[in-house]
């Protein structure tokens, strides 16, 4: 790269080439990203900004003249610490919303498919409830405080240990009620972060294209879905507490509570299931006071059931934990077992689209594993909180050791799904692996046909590494596959509700020992634990080294991308601040008289489509388009076929004029070809601009130790290249063709 003179590297002039990047969900910071040491920002705020080179240093241009600029968002979606741990305890919450937009394009089944992922949004809100009343009031308030072994040296507990039962319960109520202030909190934000880049006039939720995504203002749409939920939770609270008097003690004032939370249940299902009435853009006075009014009424009549519990002097019943919860728990698996079972209905109906091998499985099986995170989530909260309360030691009355029956099936029914998914996934590897191999095999002899003789343990690392890259396809029938085996291991939580045991059954139908069965179960919870454990790990070493956030944080960053339409307790959309910010800075430039070239590396391209298609009329006649380790064909077309599919691309294509350049590897694990995977020594591609879009680059560049070099060149996979020169010969390319347009 040449030296150029400080004052270049100030603000572009007009007729100036600026290669605006975007990297993808390594976090680098922006010298690193723009592969200069000095950098300073001209744009943005600290957590999303656009930088430069510093003035007054030297190789601040690129190829041509050419002036480098970044655009760093990893802050958007992740940030503090605190932050990233909500992301993990609010997975299951982000999977539902994920799913929502995995769904079909149009018609009754996109409806269907909104109407059953946002009822079961809400039973994974009822369940989180419903997992606090169950370590506050069952495990505690009843359990514990009934026995004196439990109180036994816990004076934070004893004080309320002998007071009466509906004292304890209410006391003890806080507990969820702040549980649900919490979420309810997390759910408002983000705040200032987002909130100048909210559109003037809002584009409609119902637009079904990638380039929705950032233009429509979901504030009040998610304004009205968290009312919901938070009227909903409230009214979890209170079921719980009047499940718990039901029967003898059963009065007038119980009977009319319980058909007032009844309603209030039953109208927060009916309002998720409104889609036309929830979904209005903009405000919409008559919908915000009806979802604020709900959630107000759920909130007094919460106060209401905690005062009726507080001093009823009914007797309440004998009973080893708080009355009818294990039930209500197993009937809430079994209702998420049914929803799941309707997604999959609903997406098995829907014609097979081209490019896809199974029809549209992405929606059914995000939201079984969303649905199992949660379960477990719960489950493993209940036994910890049990072994904590009985000190690893089975008390004398039994009253703390042993939780509900149908936690013990939810935990047996996650081991024996993982264990099947797990082996399902070795015969997969097993079987695929001379296939993939063989391909491999095929693709190193084309690219290296002159490789010496000492160069053949070098080729077999390429080929290994291309054969792993190659198992992304094999990836989804093993989501399928835990999908069915969770939703499988749920529905058995209703032999909870019939009082059997786990070990009871499996001793009885499959003559498996009851022992054999209690150590599963024991095992479960501790690789629910571990799971737990890895996510929290990871959740904080995603965002702090690249490595590390380039495998797990595209996890993060895939579900986060994507506006709240079923959970409005899901982490917020920083595609809502960061699309529309690289839109303004874009048609900024062009004004101003620069030509623009974006690039875009892995989940950044998928950021520069989506803003592509925002882009004002004019604007992308002046920009050219960069792409490398792209997902858009092999991820999120495959994921998300009604917003990422072959119309939207060309189109994208189109507004940019076709002057794009995908880079793609076969030894990338993530990215891809977009329009055509055409290789070296193929018959040319036709007469249609999109199939000169995919470039092939072979990986690595020699499989020899270059003359002065002590090693052969390194094998880039999913990596970026921008110091490489055959990636310059590509922006060259592209600076000499946006440079050649009018305007």
């Amino acid at each position: 790269m040449s030296e150029t003179p400080a004052s270049s590297t100030g603000p572009a002039t007009s007729g100036e080439v600026v290669e605006l990047r975007v990297h993808g969900v390594s976090g680098a910071d922006a010298a690193q990203v723009l592969d200069r040491p000095h950098a300073h920002q001209v744009a943005g705020d600290r957590n999303g900004g656009f930088f430069r080179p510093r003035p007054g240093y030297p190789d601040s241009t690129g190829p041509d003249g050419l002036i480098p600029e970044v655009y760093r968002w990893s802050d958007l979606p992740s940030g503090t610490a605190v932050r990233t741990l909500s992301l993990v305890f609010l997975l299951p919450f982000m999977l539902c919303n994920v799913a929502v937009w995995m769904g079909p394009k149009r018609g009754r089944a996109h409806l269907a498919m909104k109407v059953l992922c946002r009822v079961l949004g809400l039973t994974l809100t009822a369940l989180y409830v419903l997992t606090v009343v169950g370590v506050a009031l069952d495990m505690v308030g009843w359990r514990c405080m009934s026995s004196p072994t439990c109180l036994s040296g816990r004076d934070w507990l004893s004080w309320l240990g002998g007071q009466r039962m509906g004292l304890r319960l209410a006391v003890l109520a806080l507990v969820p009620a702040a549980a649900i202030g919490v979420v309810w909190w997390l759910g408002a934000l983000p705040g200032r972060p987002f909130a100048a880049f909210r559109p003037s006039t809002a584009a409609g939720y119902n637009v079904h294209q990638l380039g929705a995504v950032g233009q429509w203002d979901a504030g009040p749409f998610v304004g009205r879905l968290r009312s919901i939920h938070v009227a909903a939770a409230f009214a979890t609270l209170d079921a719980s507490l009047l499940a718990a008097r039901a029967g003898s003690a059963a009065s007038v004032a119980w009977l009319v509570l319980t058909i007032l939370v009844g309603v209030v249940l039953g109208a927060c299902v009916a309002l998720v299931s409104a889609h036309p009435m929830i979904d209005r853009p903009g405000t919409d006075s008559v919908t915000d006071r009806l979802t604020r009014g709900l959630r107000t009424v759920a909130g007094v009549l919460t106060v209401v059931v905690v005062l009726f519990i507080l001093l009823d002097p009914s007797p309440w019943p004998q009973a080893t934990g708080l009355p009818r919860y294990g039930a209500t728990m197993a009937w809430i698996f079994v209702a998420q077992t049914a929803l799941l079972g309707a997604i999959g209905l609903v997406a098995l109906r829907q014609p097979r689209r081209r490019g896809q091998s199974v029809r549209g499985p992405g929606a059914p099986a995000v939201a079984a594993v969303a649905t199992g995170l949660a379960v477990a989530f719960s489950s493993e909260l209940i036994y910890r909180v049990s072994d904590l309360l009985d000190r690893d030691k089975p008390t004398a009355d039994h009253l703390v050791t042993s939780p509900p029956l149908a936690f013990k099936w939810t935990i047996f029914g996650f081991l024996m799904a993982v264990a099947g998914t797990v082996a399902v996934g070795f015969v997969a590897t097993v079987l695929s692996r001379p296939a993939r191999m063989r391909v491999a095999a095929d693709i190193v002899a084309r690219d290296f046909p002159d490789a010496p003789p000492e160069a053949a343990p070098r080729l077999r690392q390429v080929e290994r590494t291309i054969a792993k890259a190659r198992f992304t396809e094999r990836l989804e029938p093993l989501t399928v596959t835990y999908a069915c085996l969770i939703a499988l291991g749920l529905v058995t939580s209703v032999f909870g509700v019939m009082g059997r045991y786990p070990a009871e059954v499996a001793h009885r139908f499959v003559r498996i020992p009851g022992e054999l069965v209690n150590f599963f179960i024991g095992l479960g919870s501790y690789v629910i634990a571990a799971v737990i454990l890895g996510l929290v790990v990871g959740g904080i070493f995603a965002y702090r080294t690249a490595e590390f956030r380039r495998y797990v944080g595209v996890i993060w960053d895939l579900g986060t991308f994507w506006p709240r339409a079923a959970h409005p307790f899901a982490p917020p959309c920083y595609a809502e601040r960061a699309v529309p910010e690289l839109a303004r800075r874009i048609t900024h430039l062009v004004r101003q008289g620069d030509r623009v070239l974006l690039s875009g590396h892995s989940h950044g391209s998928v950021l520069l489509a989506a803003t592509v298609l925002q882009l004002p009329d004019g604007v992308g006649d002046r920009v050219a388009l960069l792409t490398y380790g792209s997902p858009l064909r092999r991820l999120y077309a495959h994921l998300f076929p009604a917003y990422v599919n072959d119309e939207v691309l060309r189109e994208v294509g189109r507004r940019v004029g076709w002057r794009w350049i995908n880079i793609w590897r076969d030894t990338d694990q993530i990215g891809g070809w977009i329009f055509s995977p055409h290789r070296g020594g193929e018959p040319a591609p036709p007469d249609d601009p999109a199939a000169r879009v995919d470039r092939r680059q072979i990986d690595p560049s020699d499989v020899v130790v270059p003359p002065g070099e002590s090693v052969p060149p390194p094998i880039l996979g999913h990596w970026p290249c921008e110091s490489e020169d055959r990636f310059l010969a590509m922006v060259r390319e592209l600076v000499r063709r946006v440079r050649a347009t009018g305007g």
